[in-house]
């Protein structure tokens, strides 16, 4: 089963709807139906959803027999996604692996296996959500060179807009601005996953992640931008 996460395991057009859905800011289930195409379910104005065989079902998922007519329920609390079995489903719910016991709130990235079917949690952050998390305390700004950290900062650029959803700098974006070659940004976001610790990140996560970081750590802030 190709993974929800990796960029290669899409279409350039199932890709592009992707990228559609996490610039639109709110968060979205994605998964594959029964013939293999892409659905991308948003949660934009929701706060229940329930996920099954049973047509009745906000997603209904006919086509994957080992799921239970009621499976699993996704609920909006707080402001936070969470995800719940309670002995709805027969042969039970996994997030990244771990069975689901009770309510378990959801991660940007987790994936959810119900029955064959896997559907993936994605929840795009803002500028604004990553400013009001307060740096760790055990997480010090790394030591940066010049060249590294204007590379970051041009990876940042775009959440000048606090109201904008993540989406980093593409490296012809950062080559412009810095009036440098591509493969020297390149070579500048190498050591930058490095130094960040994200270079197991799935690919398709690892830039997000390293904006991610460089916000909590106060290696970059708005002011920056």
């Amino acid at each position: 089963m190709a993974d929800l996460r990796a960029p290669h395991a899409a279409t350039p057009v199932e890709l592009k709807a992707r990228i559609e859905a996490e610039r639109a800011g709110s968060p979205f289930l994605l998964y594959r139906d029964g013939d293999r195409r892409q659905i991308i379910v948003s949660l934009a104005d929701v706060h229940r959803l329930t996920v099954g065989r049973a047509a009745a079902n906000t997603c209904a998922l006919p086509w994957d027999a080992e799921l239970s007519r009621v499976h699993a329920e996704f609920t909006l609390m707080a402001a936070e996604w969470t995800i719940a079995d309670e002995g709805l489903s027969r042969n039970g719910t996994f997030v990244n692996g771990e069975r689901l016991r009770g309510r378990r709130r959801l991660r940007d990235q987790d994936m959810i296996a119900l029955g064959r079917t896997q559907i993936l949690f994605c929840s795009p952050m803002t500028a604004a959500q990553i400013e009001t998390d307060s740096p760790s305390e055990s997480a010090a700004a790394p030591v940066l060179s010049v060249a590294e950290r204007r590379v970051l900062i041009a990876l940042c650029r775009p959440l000048k807009d606090a109201n904008a959803p993540v989406a980093p700098a593409s490296n012809r974006d950062i080559a412009a601005e810095l009036h440098v070659g591509v493969d020297a940004v390149k070579a500048n976001l190498r050591r930058l996953f490095a130094v960040f610790g994200v270079e197991d990140v799935p690919q398709n996560r690892k830039r997000a992640r390293l904006v991610e970081l460089a916000f909590k750590t106060g290696a970059v802030g708005l002011r920056d931008l």
